[in-house]
């Protein structure tokens, strides 16, 4: 099964930017759909976006769009979410995921998660 590292989070600014990364083990990436959520505090884990396996097709969040790109490399088995004019609504844990669901994934889609990393934007 797919083990999923995450990195990259941190404290910014209100207008800065952060890159997270996934790091998947095991074979066959560019076989699997892969996204990120993310959970503010008091809120529900919510879709931020996703990519398909050859990284041509992606999904994002009407909140995120324009401001957040997904991008993988499948040769590095790493996946990376670049998230540019934060504002402090995007303060939350993010998660990377795994789904087998071409577009915008449902917490039910998911099959594998990586661990959380915080993304503080302060204002």
């Amino acid at each position: 099964q797919v083990q999923l590292v995450v990195s990259g989070g941190g404290s910014v600014q209100a207008g800065g930017s952060l890159r997270l990364s996934c790091a998947a083990s095991g074979r066959s990436f560019s076989s699997y759909g892969m996204g990120w959520f993310r959970q503010a505090p008091g809120k529900e884990r919510e879709f931020v976006a996703s990519i398909w396996r050859s990284g041509a097709s992606r999904y994002y969040a009407d909140s995120v769009k324009g401001r957040f790109t997904i991008s993988r490399d499948n040769a590095k088995n790493t996946m990376s979410l670049q998230m540019n004019s934060l504002k402090p609504e995007d303060t939350a844990v993010y998660y990377c995921a795994v789904g087998q669901k071409i577009g915008a994934m449902a917490l039910g889609d998911v099959e594998v998660w990586g661990q959380g990393t915080l993304v503080t934007v302060s204002s």
